[in-house]
């Protein structure tokens, strides 16, 4: 029986401790890869972690704040000091605390810009020199819908998302010749916390009714296996998927 493509990569995950991070790990571990999880909240990954040992997969687990460089380039060190490498670096965490512009939830915006750009940014750095080392790697961050559409109530948001994928298409045309894929995944509304983000009440409940079409959180699980698995000298460097029902 031939072994998967996916079987024995490291793969470092942020915002892995729920939602499409979680799914992720859980879906990859099961197709044999070493999965390292990164999330602020210790019992959840450490309990992900714990359970995917039991399942006889590869895990660890290691509390990161995205919006702190030194703690991202931490879970990516001990990723390659544990595992001798690091295949995939998936730049996943992320917030949606959206509002009309006029109502300055300043905050706000200063949070999805430090979760949303600065925190794949600080993914990129930590890995980055680990691939051009190895000749190798791939590098795959999270946008969303919102980073091809804007709409009322969700600029900051969409900008953010916005300027992930232009981040990637610059980094894509960066890397050719160190052998190093990318890929941007652009979801629409698939169930995870990221509504409970949204700190404006009519906000949440009006993105509440778009999530009510929701998809289970194991799709973007599996576009992310489809990337990864490719032969090497493919490159899917974007996917953009919604639930069937979505508008938007």
């Amino acid at each position: 029986m031939t072994s998967h493509p996916i079987e024995g990569k490291v793969v470092v995950i942020t915002g892995a401790s729920s939602g499409l991070g979680e799914a992720t790990a859980r879906h990859l571990a099961e197709l044999g890869a070493i999965v390292v999880l990164g999330a602020r909240r210790r019992e959840r990954i450490e309990s992900l972690a714990d359970h995917l040992q039991q399942q006889g997969q590869r895990a660890l687990a290691m509390v990161t704040d995205v919006t702190e460089r030194a703690q991202v380039q931490r879970l990516v060190d001990s990723a390659v000091k544990t595992f001798g490498r690091i295949d995939v670096m998936i730049n996943n965490a992320g917030l949606m605390p959206s509002s009309p512009l006029d109502r300055l939830k300043v905050e706000d915006w200063d949070r999805m810009i430090d979760v949303n750009i600065k925190g794949v940014l600080y993914g990129i750095a930590a890995a980055l020199p680990y691939m051009q080392q190895q000749k190798s790697g791939h590098i795959i961050n999270v946008a969303s819908v919102a980073g091809h559409k804007v709409r009322a109530g969700g600029a900051v948001y969409a900008a953010t998302k916005h300027a992930v994928r232009a981040l990637s298409e610059g980094l894509r045309q960066e890397v050719k010749s160190y052998n190093i894929r990318t890929t941007i995944i652009s979801p629409g509304a698939v169930a995870t916390e990221l509504p409970d983000s949204i700190t404006e009440p009519d906000v949440a409940e009006a993105v509440h009714k778009v999530y009510e079409v929701a998809i289970p959180a194991s799709a973007f699980a599996h576009a992310v296996s489809y990337a990864i698995s490719q032969p090497d000298d493919v490159d899917v460097n974007e996917i953009l998927f919604r639930p069937t029902r979505q508008e938007f």
